[in-house]
């Protein structure tokens, strides 16, 4: 398995607080979503894919929130990829908060895309990596 990879890494400002004075969950929602889709892009332009391919979310299949984000935490988005299939490639998201020396893992989920044809009718998705060459000669 690959080591993981930091797509991202933000620091927590008051403008992205709750009433209770933590991060909304929807503001670490959008940023796992951003750090995934950098990290599919990267991972398949590893494997020799379109390094061009956009990608659309089509599932978040699990996320977890286990502790607060804080006003000044760095947060860390680590991703390692999951699944690669024909048309769609799965990540897993690991979020980790900076509170000064120590470092706590406060969120991770699972998060699928799919490599679509933006100029297409209907968006349709696309092969991310080449086809194999065919064994007959």
């Amino acid at each position: 398995m690959a080591e993981p990879y930091t797509a991202i890494q933000v620091v927590m400002m008051p403008k992205d607080t709750n009433p209770y004075g933590t991060i909304f969950g929807g503001v670490i929602l959008s940023y796992i979503d951003v750090a995934g889709s950098i990290a599919a892009r990267r991972e398949i332009a590893l494997r020799g894919g379109a390094p061009d391919t956009q990608y659309v979310t089509v599932a978040v299949n699990r996320v977890e929130f286990k502790k607060p984000v804080l006003v000044g935490d760095v947060v860390k988005f680590r991703t390692t990829c999951i699944r690669v299939g024909r048309t769609s490639i799965t990540m897993h998201i690991d979020v980790l908060a900076e509170r000064g020396s120590e470092v706590i893992p406060v969120t991770d989920a699972e998060v699928v895309y799919v490599g679509v044809r933006p100029n297409g009718p209907n968006r349709e998705p696309v092969p991310l990596l080449p086809a194999a060459p065919s064994a007959t000669a």
